[in-house]
């Protein structure tokens, strides 16, 4: 009787052990087919009345306003997941080469700070980190433990930015300053540089997104690179996107300042996160699904996303978790990131109670660029958008 209820005891743990598997294995296998259920862009579509509206004012906005300023990049308008409006227009080489195609990289600047978030917000997801979380708890030797991983996210962690206070503090301008080497001017220098007080003001920051990078990495054991890859690019089928190193400088679309002179490489190049990664409009026309409700990311990730979190000013303008933001009085909203480096600006605006997405990037320094939100004030309750932020 007595091996009988051993028996028994066995077989009934046995059958937890094979569910709890079975059950884990499901779950991953779940996991894994939605990851590869990546975004098809529709080639043959059907454009109805509020379509060609926005059509026919991006149109408009890439003839007045783009072309006549020498636009040297791309252009896609797209709603409800189809391209109503689709244009490249130079070189790939401003003074020669091949022209600029759909497949064509360029520098994303500063939206690339919207993967940084995402990605960072994806570990939340998994459990991995809580906004919260003070930062030195993640990057060891970090001084300031009262400046929180929401703080980095947001621009309220009083840091300096890194583009200002490195060569000041001691960085060889001969050497390429990698985010590792941000984090030690930092801890070597932490009476030096009487950071604010942490979640007091809004000040739009570099040195926040590259130190968010370095804590991906932490908590990932793999390259930011490797991290945002396997998360976002692979599954979500955005086959020209990458984030650059500093050994594909002859490999990637160069830039150029607005009078067709090449920009130089220089010491700041090689830092990830708040920039360095490359895209195509096309691409990030799949990313823009991503960031839709139900596709790729929880609803409170992209509740918590999108909304405002620096209210101590009055206005319009805000930013979220690596989104800025114009919260109109209507009620509608323009989520987006604009960016600048060297002769890169580039615009990626979300409108999603009209479910557009306006994409422009540039490789030659053309202000106008910035001017893209335009093309929202066909719809009611947004009017015209005219701010130059990077």
């Amino acid at each position: 009787m007595q091996k009988f209820k051993v028996f028994v005891l066995l077989f009934v743990l046995f059958s937890i052990v094979i569910y709890v598997l079975d059950n884990r294995f499901n779950t991953t296998k779940i996991q894994s087919e939605t990851k590869e259920t990546a975004f098809t862009i529709p080639e043959k579509i059907i454009l109805n009345e509020s379509d060609l509206a926005l059509q026919k004012s991006s149109e408009v906005f890439f003839n007045e306003t783009l072309r006549p300023g020498r636009f040297n990049g791309a252009i896609l308008v797209s709603r409800n997941g189809k391209i109503v409006f689709e244009k490249y227009n130079g070189l790939k080489e401003v003074i020669s080469g091949e022209p600029i195609d759909s497949s064509t990289a360029f520098h994303l600047a500063s939206v690339s700070k919207t993967f940084t978030a995402m990605a960072i917000l994806r570990l939340r997801e998994m459990g991995l980190l809580q906004l919260e979380d003070s930062v030195s708890s993640f990057l060891s030797g970090f001084p300031f433990e009262k400046i929180t991983i929401k703080d980095l996210l947001t621009h309220r962690s009083g840091l300096p930015n890194y583009v200002h206070f490195a060569e000041r503090l001691g960085w060889d301008s001969h050497q390429f300053l990698t985010n590792q080497g941000i984090l030690d001017l930092i801890i070597q220098n932490a009476n030096k540089l009487k950071p604010g007080r942490p979640n007091a003001y809004f000040d739009y920051c570099n040195t926040n997104y590259a130190l968010l990078a370095l804590v991906i990495e932490k908590l990932t054991k793999s390259s930011f690179s490797q991290f945002l890859h396997k998360e976002f690019f692979e599954p979500l089928g955005m086959t020209n996107t990458f984030v650059y190193e500093t050994s594909m400088s002859d490999r990637v679309l160069q830039s150029y300042k607005f009078n067709n002179r090449k920009e130089p490489m220089m010491f700041l190049d090689a830092v990830y996160g708040d920039k360095n990664i490359y895209s195509t409009p096309r691409d990030m026309m799949k990313w823009d699904w991503a960031l839709n409700p139900g596709n790729f990311f929880s609803q409170q990730t992209l509740d918590d996303a999108f909304k405002g979190y620096s209210y101590e000013k009055k206005g319009k303008r805000n930013y979220g978790l690596g989104w800025r933001l114009v919260e109109m009085p209507t009620g509608k909203k323009i989520v987006y990131h604009n960016g600048w480096w060297h002769g890169n600006n580039t615009v990626f605006s979300r409108l999603p109670s009209d479910s557009t997405v306006i994409i422009v990037l540039g490789n030659k320094f053309n202000r106008n660029i910035y001017r893209a939100k335009k093309i929202a004030g066909i719809f009611p309750g947004y009017g015209i958008q005219m701010e130059e932020d990077d």
